[in-house]
């Protein structure tokens, strides 16, 4: 009887489907990103870029939901922001060529710039965790 071979799993054909979203979620990612994002328009403009359809506040949601969904590229990426949108951006239909060449000259310190405006928020969410007591729930099971 012949030996099988290994099969080397990294060879394996992977099921690459974004994970569904959760209106909660994005719901919270809109109120705290919408002030950081607005806050770079003016340098957004003063970079000589025009707001065109794939803005600011689209590329943004676009880099959040490849992150957070998992989307697995461009290609379904471009098919969600046509079936159902990103986070607060409306369904919009754009060519994926179109989408692909945004993301290659899409100023990288924007985001950088929307990051850093985000982390004093962070910082006051993150210190408010820790000082907020715990529910009955936990304080009997540390006991």
């Amino acid at each position: 009887m012949p030996k099988r071979q290994k099969q080397n799993s990294d060879h394996a054909h992977k099921h690459n489907t974004p994970t569904i979203d959760n209106e909660a979620i994005s719901q919270h990612l809109e109120a705290l990103l919408t002030p950081a994002v607005f806050a770079q328009q003016k340098y957004y403009k003063q970079l000589g870029l025009r707001d065109r359809i794939l803005n600011l506040s689209l590329m943004v949601a676009a880099v959040l939901t490849l992150l957070w969904r998992q989307v697995p590229g461009i290609q379904e990426l471009n098919r969600l922001l046509a079936r159902e949108g990103l986070l607060w951006c409306p369904v919009t239909k754009v060519a994926q060529q179109s989408l692909s060449e945004r993301f290659l000259v899409f100023p990288s310190e924007l985001f950088e710039r929307v990051f850093k405006d985000l982390l004093p928020q962070l910082q006051r969410n993150w210190q408010q965790r820790l000082r907020r007591p715990l529910p009955d729930s936990e304080k009997s099971s540390t006991a």
